[in-house]
């Protein structure tokens, strides 16, 4: 058996209103993106769920710079251990 982790994060996107829909299109190319709710006011909630930090943190910087889009900060991490079986066992 293999010990294996998901990180799971929630982030926070501040963006121009008028640039809403524009941005949550791009976050949603991204890989591993969810965008489970967002407000009129131009924030933007994204979740990530991912294999590792650095791909929460590159994610971060990726959105942050973004054209339009005023902050992204982290208000969620947290990081699941689980075991898996080797491929062809049961």
């Amino acid at each position: 058996m293999s010990l294996q982790e998901v990180h799971i994060s929630s982030l926070v996107v501040h963006v121009k209103p008028e640039y809403l829909q524009e941005i949550k299109q791009q976050i949603l190319a991204m890989p591993n993106t969810e965008i489970p709710g967002d407000s009129e006011e131009g924030k933007i909630i994204v979740v990530l769920e991912t294999e590792n930090q650095g791909y929460v943190t590159d994610t971060i910087d990726k959105i942050n710079n973004l054209e339009n889009v005023l902050t992204t900060f982290l208000v969620y991490h947290q990081i699941e251990h689980f075991e898996t079986q080797p491929e062809g066992n049961s």
